[in-house]
């Protein structure tokens, strides 16, 4: 009866957001609307009252199933917000109420950064994507992380950290600095059930240098060297050749990194996915653009290491089928950020209603037993 009226009340929604509110909200510049989401969701999560609310209408709980200790963490469904959306922890009272598992802040850097120029984000909408090209912008750790210090929060929370876009950190011992200084920022303050290593932002001054694999093991050393239990991830780039992806797997496996994040943006324009054109050859895509590469990346990595590694699912995440489709790949936990946009606010209790019914349809009785199924020796 519970799984009836939540999918018809989502139902509802989804016309509503598809019908009326995301046309209007897409006449509207995409920073701006993103920028107004930020106000409605710290608005939404002020006191208990506005909470309820929003768990009324958006959320959907279903741990027996959907729940499973990872890395050491409890998630109570394995739908997360990815970085990038909420840049500098600012939802952390809210979404937890809109049914989602778990959040990643950020990235935060080691110093306040603006990001690139405006305008730094499109909608391509043929294609269910996003061009983005914010360029790291952060308000610093030390602002996050002693404004997130002591704080109560509801669901697993990971901090993504990245080096400050700017010329000084370039340099890699300067960018090294950089991204311990973030690091340490949250493990000093206590903030954080886990951490991703961003060493995939394509929109930053020189690059990806720590797709290196020699530059990666000097960050994870300067890193490592930090004390703390807590899990470490990489987010991976998306465009990287399996030869490439084995260097940084070895990498990671020395330094006893947890998992990774797969995938980040990509910056490939002959993706045969692409169906807009006339967009700025700057920034890198999100959405269905990157889902191949994603769930090729999630498959490659779990079967080459035998499920050693967590692996986080990100990308091209629409509907429970897309996000199943990663699980049985070998993905342990799923992030999003564009299919909610295109999809709506109850996208996260509809997939999470719905990979209870694919669960079921294919006998499992927790998610946990989902994950690899399709790659298995």
């Amino acid at each position: 009866m519970k799984y009836f009226f939540v999918g018809l009340r989502n139902f509802v929604i989804r016309m509503a957001y598809k019908g009326l509110f995301k046309r209007v909200f897409f006449l509207i510049d995409p920073e701006t609307m993103h920028d107004m989401a930020l106000l409605c969701g710290r608005f939404w999560g002020v006191n208990f009252l506005t909470k309820a609310v929003v768990r009324l209408f958006f959320d959907y709980r279903n741990p027996e199933i959907l729940g499973q200790t990872v890395a050491g963490i409890k998630f109570y469904n394995p739908i997360g917000l990815a970085a990038g959306f909420d840049k500098d922890g600012l939802l952390t009272d809210v979404l937890p109420y809109m049914g989602f598992g778990f959040e990643e802040i950020g990235s935060v850097t080691g110093n306040p950064c603006q990001g690139n120029p405006k305008p730094r984000l499109w909608r391509l909408k043929k294609s269910k994507s996003l061009l983005v090209y914010f360029g790291l912008k952060s308000r610093g750790c030390e602002e996050v992380s002693q404004r997130l210090k002591g704080r109560d929060f509801k669901y697993p929370l990971g901090i993504s950290i990245a080096k400050t876009n700017s010329e000084e950190t370039v340099e890699d011992d300067n960018g090294i600095r950089d991204y311990v200084k973030a690091y340490k920022a949250f493990v000093d303050a206590g903030v954080g059930d886990y951490f991703t290593v961003n060493i995939s932002c394509p929109n930053a001054f020189g690059g990806e240098p720590f797709t290196d694999p020699e530059r990666l093991e000097k960050l994870l050393t300067a890193i490592r060297a930090i004390p703390s239990q807590k899990p470490v991830f990489i987010k991976m780039p998306s465009d990287l050749s399996f030869d490439e992806v084995d260097d940084l797997i070895a990498v990671a496996r020395r330094h006893k990194i947890m998992g990774f994040v797969c995938t980040n943006l990509t910056k490939d324009r002959s993706n045969p996915c692409i169906k807009d054109s006339g967009f700025p050859d700057k920034g890198g895509m999100s959405g269905k653009v990157v889902q191949q590469l994603s769930d090729d990346l999630i498959a490659y990595i779990y079967k080459k290491t035998k499920g050693e590694f967590v692996i986080i699912g990100c990308g091209g995440v629409f509907t429970a089928e897309d996000a199943y489709k990663k699980i049985r790949l070998g993905a342990s936990l799923i992030q999003l950020i564009t299919g909610m946009i295109y999809e709506g606010p109850q996208a996260i209790s509809d997939i999470n209603l719905g990979l209870v019914r694919l669960l079921k349809r294919d006998g499992f009785t927790n998610i946990s037993q989902a994950v690899g199924a399709d790659n298995r020796d």
